[in-house]
């Protein structure tokens, strides 16, 4: 069922449940047993501290080709790279892609030489004229390869880099086609999503949990997308709250941990006890009412449990899912400095590591055969999930 626009404190969010009626077989996908919950519960829903009669998970079966097995050739010399890193809105510290894009680079620099990065930051509600500048900034300073952080600048890249051929650019999280000087660093987030989906439905006391989204785009839909799916393929009777910040265009909603607070609030009291954030900056405020409701959180993009400025909610990260744009990061600096983009991957997804899970804090390791059962199905294609919600 859709719901309009709850108008909470003027901001255009939406909430959505679906219950178990709603849950479509994944194509493809094992057959799953039900999920009976108690009567009474709160709001139609499971009898609190219950929690679901779960799925089997798939046949184990042997593990995949990871990128570590896949980047084995030797690492090339990058000392000789001038790297500009342009950051979307909440740059260096944002606990997620941003300060992921920094890890990839600070391990290009121990690991292949990399000396010279020149950072540069986005403003909240910024122009598009004001990426087109701080793309050319960097190109015109001479740096190369230049890495856009994050699909807003997908219109200034594909001003730019035609103006700069003999410029290298990466873009993450935009799929940029025919500009021969650009490579799109795009990735399966759905599928890493559907992990996390399957760790909440395993944790939750009362069979309901909750999706909160920075802006709803399309991007931010393929995470909403896998959680849901793996939550109703573990529990397919389990109620699910989802709810985003802003609607698209607004990327306030990235950046707002007092509202991230408010809507996490929101999902709480409708009886949500696992709660999982695509919301960049504003995921401080879902940890933050998670940790004061002495419920349970997930991460995203990062390991969270171990980023200092989301510290004092660590007890409440039970896991993150991992975006690997420090992974894509680094792969693509190692591809400039072999001159060599030929084997880039196309989507970085389970099948090479490129998204995953984390168990940081020991608060999942009872669940780490399951998931892995679940992460192998769908990197062996038995389990399709889709990117849309």
């Amino acid at each position: 069922m859709l719901r309009t626009p709850t108008g909470r404190s003027g901001a255009a969010t939406t909430r959505r449940r679906r219950t178990a009626a709603l849950a479509a077989l994944l194509a493809g996908a094992l057959a799953l047993t039900g999920c009976a919950k108690d009567a009474g519960g709160r709001d139609g829903g499971s009898a609190s501290g219950q929690g679901c009669r779960l799925a089997p998970p798939p046949a184990a079966a042997p593990a995949t080709t990871t990128s570590s097995e896949r980047t084995r050739q030797p690492l090339p010399d990058a000392s000789q790279l001038r790297v500009g890193l342009a950051f979307d809105i909440g740059g260096r510290g944002d606990a997620s892609f941003n300060d992921a894009s920094v890890a990839g680079l600070d391990r290009a620099k121990a690991e292949m030489g990399l000396a010279e990065v020149k950072e540069l930051d986005a403003g909240a509600g910024e122009s598009e004229d004001a990426k087109l500048t701080r793309l050319q900034q960097l190109a015109r300073e001479g740096y190369d390869p230049v890495i856009a952080v994050g699909y807003a600048y997908a219109g200034a890249v594909r001003t730019v880099a035609p103006q700069f051929p003999d410029t290298r650019f990466a873009i993450v999280d935009e799929n940029v086609q025919g500009i021969p000087n650009v490579t799109p660093l795009v990735f399966a987030e759905e599928q890493g999503s559907f992990l996390v989906g399957v760790i909440a439905a395993h944790r939750s006391q009362n069979c309901h949990v909750g999706f909160v989204g920075g802006v709803e785009t399309p991007l931010i839909g393929k995470f909403e997308a896998g959680f849901v799916q793996g939550a109703q393929a573990a529990a397919p009777d389990i109620e699910i709250e989802r709810d985003y910040l802003t609607p698209a265009g607004d990327y306030s909603g990235f950046q707002d941990p007092n509202k991230g607070a408010e809507i996490a609030q929101g999902q709480l009291d409708a009886g949500a006890d696992v709660l999982y954030h695509a919301a960049g900056a504003s995921g401080k405020g879902v940890f933050s009412a998670v940790h004061s409701a002495e419920a349970q959180a997930i991460g995203v993009d990062s390991d969270q449990y171990h980023q200092p400025t989301v510290a004092q909610f660590k007890d409440v990260i039970i896991s993150s899912m991992l975006k690997r744009v420090d992974l894509a990061v680094f792969d693509y600096v190692a591809a400039v400095a072999r001159n060599d983009l030929s084997t880039f991957p196309t989507k970085f997804d389970l099948s090479i590591d490129g998204v995953g899970y984390s168990t940081s804090g020991g608060m999942i390791e009872d669940l780490v055969p399951t998931v892995d059962a679940y992460k192998a199905a769908i990197a062996r294609g038995e389990i399709q999930v889709s990117d849309t919600p």
